[in-house]
């Protein structure tokens, strides 16, 4: 084996020395169906269990994809697939619902499907007798294969600690309170470790506490008691109230069992190839002085109104401040094109006005390059968490505008817990003004607020590094797991 083999994917992280093992043990990681944020941090740690002497077999279950998500997951998969030789993967059947869900209910659909992969799953884990098999939260249902199976099962959770905190502190909540959090309106939620959240604030698919959905999760929460553990894509040095408080039991069920917590992050995506094409906009900022530029970037998913990306224009131009924007195509829009979608969506004139201190890309943009380049002195995000990881991990603050999904509970643990964020008022309001836009912009960019909230995310990043470096948090939570693994006889 060369040194290379036992070396860490992740640019931030020290090699660790791994034995020889013939053969080597497998490791399956089995992430949701469909989900491509998900994948991105399944491919982070199946390339680091790799670089530790594991074989490493990532399967894929049935989907429920529509065609653009389909190919922009097919693409991903193969770019993977491609760059990461170490790694291989398993496509299981096409499967079908066992139970009727509705077409609109997006959460509930992927926890079905996953369960409706579980026969071939379970073909598969027989033909191959992994040492361990790693399953994301919304693949609870492979728990009960796993110890079926005799394998030891763990969950990987691609969220936060304080998001695991509430999810074993769901039924506790639940068993409070005889109302849906949709009826609760912006009452505060309360769970130990973790700051009051408002009902609001929570995912929209816990809402209704008969749902199909929230009775997912509900069983998540159980199920989550009992894994092997639960890895989780954070550090404690991060959140070490909520990472204390789930390990002292105290966000546990009562009569359940208190799963060890193993924080194996930050896992994020690694940069680009440096013998890659330079994405434009990393040029543009090697114009621009240190720490100028606001940095604005919404995720795959974070798709604005019309109306809403011109207030956004108009408050980026009032502010006077540089600018890199990274815009998607509205609803409606999706087929024009050139300078016809230019006159369409941005206000009158705004792009030649803010030519040279200003600039808009189209889609995408190379995000953990783009936060990591010196120009860049603030970042307005939606609060996805490979999002912050890849801020935090940078030295950038930020803007919190939540978006979708559990974001606006980050959104609260970035900004009431970590104070690593200040939030983008009216995010919940349907439009974000143009003058708050401004009015933030320059607060982040010129403001002592703004100043002392670069300095806390700087002192972050800093123990965020501590934390990966030789006798870090990370080295020995991992280390400790990939030895019983190995050690692991399943003959």
């Amino acid at each position: 084996m060369s040194a290379s083999d036992c070396s860490l994917s992740s640019q931030s992280r020290s090699p660790i020395p791994c034995s020889e093992m013939s053969p080597k043990k497998l490791a399956v990681i089995y992430p949701p169906p469909g989900m491509i944020s998900h994948l991105v941090s399944t491919v982070e740690l199946g390339k680091l269990l790799a670089a530790q002497g594991l074989d490493i077999t990532i399967v894929l279950g049935g989907h429920d994809e529509k065609e653009a998500a389909a190919t922009a997951t097919t693409s991903f998969l193969a770019e993977a697939a491609a760059a990461n030789p170490e790694l291989s993967f398993h496509r299981l059947p096409q499967s079908t619902l066992q139970c009727d869900v509705p077409a609109d209910d997006y959460v509930s659909r992927i926890f079905e499907f996953a369960r409706s992969s579980g026969p071939d799953l379970r073909d598969f884990l027989r033909s191959t007798s992994p040492a361990v098999l790693i399953i994301d939260f919304f693949c609870y249902s492979a728990l009960n294969i796993g110890a079926e199976l005799g394998i030891p099962t763990y969950f990987f959770l691609t969220t936060c600690i304080a998001s695991v905190a509430f999810m074993l502190y769901l039924p506790v909540v639940q068993g409070e309170n005889t109302l849906s959090f949709s009826d609760l309106g912006g009452d505060l939620v309360h769970a130990p470790g973790i700051p009051p959240i408002p009902a609001d604030h929570l995912p929209r698919s816990q809402f209704d506490r008969d749902s199909m959905s929230s009775n997912h999760f509900l069983a998540l929460s159980e199920q989550l008691c009992k894994a092997h553990g639960v890895m989780v894509n954070s550090c404690r040095s991060l959140e070490r109230r909520a990472a204390d408080a789930v390990v002292a039991g105290l966000c546990t069920f009562p009569g359940r069992r208190t799963p060890p917590l193993h924080c194996i992050g930050p896992l994020i995506k690694p940069r680009e190839d440096d013998s890659a094409e330079r994405h434009e906009c990393l040029a543009w900022l090697d114009a621009q002085p240190k720490d100028s530029v606001l940095f604005l970037c919404f995720g795959s998913m974070g798709v604005f109104s019309v109306e809403q990306i011109k207030q956004v224009a108009v408050g980026l131009e009032t502010s006077g401040h540089r600018f890199l924007w990274v815009v998607r195509r509205p609803p409606g829009f999706e087929h024009v094109t050139g300078p016809d979608l230019e006159a369409l969506i941005f206000p009158e004139g705004f792009l030649r006005r803010t030519k040279g201190r200003g600039l808009v890309v189209m889609s995408w943009a190379p995000q953990r390059e783009v936060l990591e380049h010196g120009a860049v002195g603030g970042f307005v995000t939606h609060c996805g968490w490979n999002s912050v990881l890849e801020a935090v991990t940078a030295g950038v603050p930020m803007l919190a505008w939540p978006l979708y999904a559990e974001q606006r509970m980050n959104k609260v643990f970035l900004v009431e817990e970590m104070r690593l964020a200040v939030a983008v008022e009216g995010y919940d309001k349907g439009v974000v003004t143009a003058e708050e836009i401004q009015e933030k912009a320059r607060w982040i960019m010129d403001s002592d607020g703004g100043r002392e909230l670069r300095e806390r995310t700087l002192a972050a990043m800093r123990e965020v590094k501590e934390a990966l470096s030789d006798k870090g948090e990370f080295k020995i939570a991992l280390l400790q797991l990939t030895s019983q693994w190995k050690n692991y006889n399943n003959s």
